[in-house]
C-alpha cells in the first residue's frame, strides 16, 4: 500500500522552484534551507527578508490569477525558465498557507498583467477596478450590443493638458472614484459617448468625453485598430498614464504604456 505523504510528495519532487504566497516568518523559515531547489516569495512586501521576491502588488482573490502573475512576475526577473516545475504554497481557505499546487511555467505564455501593474504611477488597486470594468463592459455590453471604450489612467494632469473637452463633464465637481459599485454602473453608462474617461493615480474620475490631442506621429499599432486605440498608444507615450481600451469591433481590451501594447484579452476567458 502506497505511502500518503509519498503520494502527496510527488507533488513537490523534483521541482525546480517552490513558490510561496505572503508566507508568514515562521513558515518561511523552514524553507530557507532547502537544498538545490530555489525558493521565491511572492508578496505585496519582502517582509522575511527573501533573496528571491517578486512584489505583489494586490492580493488577487482568484488564486489562479495570482499564481499566474508571481510565475509571470518571476520570469521576468529570469527566476525562473520557460520549461520549469514549480510548487505554488498559497492561501485559499485559511489566514496561513494551506494550498499546494504543481505548476509548469510553460503554462503561462505571458499575458502583460505583470507589467500592467509593475511600474505604474497609478494605484494597482484603480488598474484593476478599471480593468474590470472594461471587461465587464466586453462580456455584456450596451443594452446587449458591442461598445467601445477608453480609460486612461495616472499622470491625469497631463493628460488634461493634451486633451479637450467634448461635452460637459459630469465628473467636474465630484470627487467620485472607481470602484465604488454605484460609479462603475456610472462609467458604464457614459461609455457609450464619444471620448475618453481620464482618472487619476487615486482612482479619482476626472473626467469624462475628452478628446485626446497627443500627435500620433511614430506610433505603430496593429493594422485593424481603430483611433481609440491611436489615441491610447499616443497618450501613454507623451504621458506616464496607462490606457485600458475596450475595442467595439473585435470586444477584445488591451492596455497600453509607454505608447505600446503590453496586455491583450478576450472579456469571454477572463
Amino acid at each position: 500500500m502506497s505511502d500518503l505523504r509519498e503520494l502527496l510528495g510527488s507533488l513537490v519532487s523534483e521541482v525546480d522552484a517552490i513558490f510561496l504566497f505572503s508566507p508568514s516568518a515562521s513558515f518561511y523559515e523552514s524553507f530557507e534551507e532547502v537544498d538545490d531547489t530555489l525558493v521565491v516569495v511572492v508578496a505585496p512586501e519582502n517582509s522575511v527578508g527573501a533573496d528571491e521576491y517578486v512584489e505583489l502588488p494586490l492580493e488577487f482573490n482568484d488564486v489562479a490569477s495570482r499564481v499566474r502573475f508571481g510565475v509571470e512576475g518571476a520570469m521576468g526577473q529570469e527566476l525562473v525558465a520557460d520549461g520549469d516545475e514549480i510548487a505554488c504554497a498559497v492561501k485559499t481557505f485559511d489566514e496561513d498557507i494551506d494550498t499546494v499546487m504543481r505548476v509548469k511555467a510553460s503554462n503561462f505564455s505571458p499575458s502583460g498583467v505583470y507589467g500592467l501593474f509593475v511600474n505604474s504611477r497609478a494605484e494597482p488597486a484603480v488598474i484593476r477596478d478599471v480593468l474590470e470594468v472594461a471587461v465587464e463592459l466586453g462580456k455584456k455590453g450596451q443594452k446587449g450590443k458591442p461598445v467601445g471604450a477608453l480609460f486612461v489612467v495616472g499622470d491625469a494632469g497631463k493628460v488634461m493638458n493634451k486633451s479637450r473637452p467634448l461635452s460637459y463633464n459630469p465628473f467636474e465637481k465630484s470627487h467620485v472614484h472607481v470602484g465604488d459599485p454605484i460609479v462603475n454602473v456610472m462609467l458604464k453608462e457614459f461609455s457609450r459617448l464619444d471620448g475618453a474617461f481620464v482618472i487619476s493615480d487615486s482612482g479619482k474620475i476626472v473626467s469624462a468625453y475628452r478628446y485626446l490631442e497627443p500627435s500620433a506621429e511614430g506610433v505603430d499599432i496593429p493594422k485593424g485598430l481603430g483611433a481609440r486605440h491611436m489615441a491610447a498608444g499616443a497618450i501613454t507615450r507623451d504621458t506616464n498614464a496607462v490606457a485600458i481600451v475596450l475595442s467595439e469591433s473585435d470586444g477584445l481590451v488591451r492596455a497600453f504604456k509607454g505608447g505600446e501594447i503590453i496586455l491583450e484579452l478576450d472579456p469571454e476567458e477572463y
